[in-house]
C-alpha cells in the first residue's frame, strides 16, 4: 500500500450504449468530505492540468469499453498533487448526484 499526500478525489461520469459507445460527460473534484461523504462537488476539475484530466477521461472511457459496460457510471481516482499521477479507485454503476444544485434555479441541470 502506498500513502498518496496531499492528494486529490477527482471523479470522471460516463454514459455508454451497448455498442461500445462511450461518452465522458462530465468531471469534478469530490475531495472535500466529512466522514466519506461528499460535501463540495467542484466542476471542472480544476486541482490537474487539463492535459491530465483528458487522459482520466480517455481511461474512464477505455475502462468502460473494456468491461463490455452499458449504462451511466462514475469512474473515481486519487490524484496525486506531488507527483502528478492518477490512481483507479472504483467504477460505480451510476451517475452520483449528491446534492442537486438548486430546485428553484431553472438553468441548473439535475439527475433525479
Amino acid at each position: 500500500m502506498k500513502l498518496a499526500p496531499p492528494s486529490r478525489h477527482l471523479e470522471v461520469q460516463l454514459v455508454a450504449d451497448a455498442y461500445g459507445n462511450v461518452a465522458s460527460i462530465h468531471s469534478r473534484d469530490c475531495s472535500v468530505q466529512r466522514r466519506h461523504q461528499k460535501i463540495v462537488e467542484e466542476g471542472p476539475i480544476t486541482a490537474a492540468p487539463a492535459e491530465t484530466v483528458k487522459e482520466m477521461e480517455r481511461c474512464a472511457r477505455a475502462l468502460a469499453r473494456a468491461v463490455g459496460y452499458v449504462g451511466a457510471a462514475t469512474v473515481e481516482y486519487l490524484y496525486s498533487l506531488e507527483d502528478g499521477g492518477y490512481y483507479f479507485l472504483e467504477l460505480n454503476p451510476r451517475l452520483q448526484v449528491s446534492i442537486a444544485p438548486s430546485r428553484s434555479d431553472p438553468c441548473a441541470s439535475t439527475v433525479d
